[in-house]
C-alpha cells in the first residue's frame, strides 16, 4: 500500500466527526458513516461548524474549509467504506459490538487496507480475534476535541504487522498529530493513568475533602494539568468512565480503578456529565 489517502470512518459522534474534520483538512477523503441519514447530515454540519470556527479564529484559511469540505462525504451502508485504505471505528466502548463491526469490516474491505480502533481501554487483540487478516487491526486513540488536541495514542497487539504501524505513524504526522506507541495492555497509557487520577478524585468530592472546583484547582495550578480530573470525567462522560474503570479494575485486578458510588449515583441519576448538562459541573 502506498501512502494512506482514502480514510473510513464508522460513527458520527464526538470523536468520529472530530476524526473526520482533520483528516479532510490534512488531504485525505473522508467517507463518513453513520446508520442513517439523519445522523450522518449531523455529524457533516459538525465538521462544518468547527472549520467555519477556525476560520474565525484565523486557524485555519477559508480555502483550506472549502478543500476539506468537498473531501468530506457521508455513508449509510459499510459497502460504501470498501475501497478505503483506512477504516477508523468510533463506535461505543463495548467490546462485542467492535468485534461484530471488525468482523463486517473485514469482509468488506479490500486486501491491505488498515482496520483502527479509537477505543480507550479495550484489548486490541480481542477486537481483531476472527477476521481474515488480523495483522492489519491497530489502534487509534484520538482525545477530545479531536482537531484541537494533539496527541495520538498508537496502540499494537503481538499481531500488529510492523508496516501497519509505520503506514499508521506516518498519518498520523500528517494529520498534525504528536503519537506515541504503546503495547496492548488495559488502558494502554493514558486512560491507564487519567482514570485512575479521576476515580481518586472522585473519591475526594465523596469523603468531603474539597469540593470539585477546586480539586480541579489544585490540579491545573498545582500541576499544570489543563483541565481538572473531575471536568475532565464530566467531558468525557460519567458512564463511559464508569464503564472504563469497571473494565481496568476487572482487567487489572486493581481496586484503585473500581468507580467510587458517588459515580454511580450520578450516573443512575442520569448526571452524566456536558452531553446532559450536568455531572460534578452545571453545563
Amino acid at each position: 500500500m502506498n501512502e494512506i489517502q482514502r480514510i473510513g470512518i464508522v460513527g458520527g459522534g464526538t470523536m468520529g466527526h472530530g476524526i473526520a474534520h482533520v483528516s479532510a483538512l490534512a488531504g485525505c477523503d473522508v467517507a463518513l458513516y453513520d446508520v442513517d441519514e439523519a445522523r450522518v447530515a449531523a455529524a457533516l454540519a459538525k465538521v462544518r461548524s468547527n472549520l467555519d470556527k477556525g476560520v474565525e479564529r484565523g486557524k485555519v484559511a477559508p480555502e483550506e474549509r472549502a478543500a476539506a469540505l468537498l473531501r468530506l462525504s457521508g455513508a449509510t451502508r459499510l459497502e460504501d467504506l470498501a475501497e478505503c485504505d483506512l477504516v477508523i471505528e468510533a463506535i461505543p466502548e463495548k467490546l462485542e459490538m467492535k468485534r461484530q463491526l471488525f468482523l463486517a469490516l473485514d469482509a468488506i474491505v479490500r486486501e491491505g487496507a488498515i482496520l483502527a480502533t479509537n477505543t480507550s481501554s479495550l484489548s486490541i487483540a480481542a477486537i481483531a480475534a476472527g477476521g481474515r487478516a488480523p495483522n492489519r487491526v491497530i489502534g487509534t486513540h484520538f482525545f477530545n476535541p479531536v482537531h484541537i488536541m494533539a496527541l495520538l495514542e498508537v496502540v499494537v497487539y503481538d499481531g500488529t504487522a510492523p508496516s501497519v504501524l509505520d503506514h499508521v505513524l506516518r498519518w498520523g504526522a500528517r494529520i498534525g498529530k504528536e503519537t506515541i506507541t504503546v503495547r496492548d495492555f488495559p488502558g494502554f497509557a493514558t486512560s491507564r493513568l487519567g482514570v485512575c487520577l479521576g476515580m481518586e478524585a472522585i473519591r475526594m468530592v465523596e469523603q468531603g475533602v474539597a469540593t470539585a472546583e477546586d480539586i480541579d484547582k489544585a490540579m491545573v495550578l498545582g500541576y499544570r494539568h489543563p483541565v481538572g480530573p473531575l471536568r475532565l470525567t464530566d467531558m468525557v462522560g460519567l458512564d463511559v468512565r464508569l464503564a472504563i474503570g469497571e473494565y481496568l479494575a476487572k482487567e487489572l485486578q486493581n481496586p484503585a480503578f473500581e468507580p467510587p458510588a458517588l459515580m454511580r449515583k450520578l450516573v443512575g441519576e442520569g448526571k452524566l456529565g456536558q452531553k446532559s448538562g450536568e455531572g460534578f459541573y452545571r453545563w
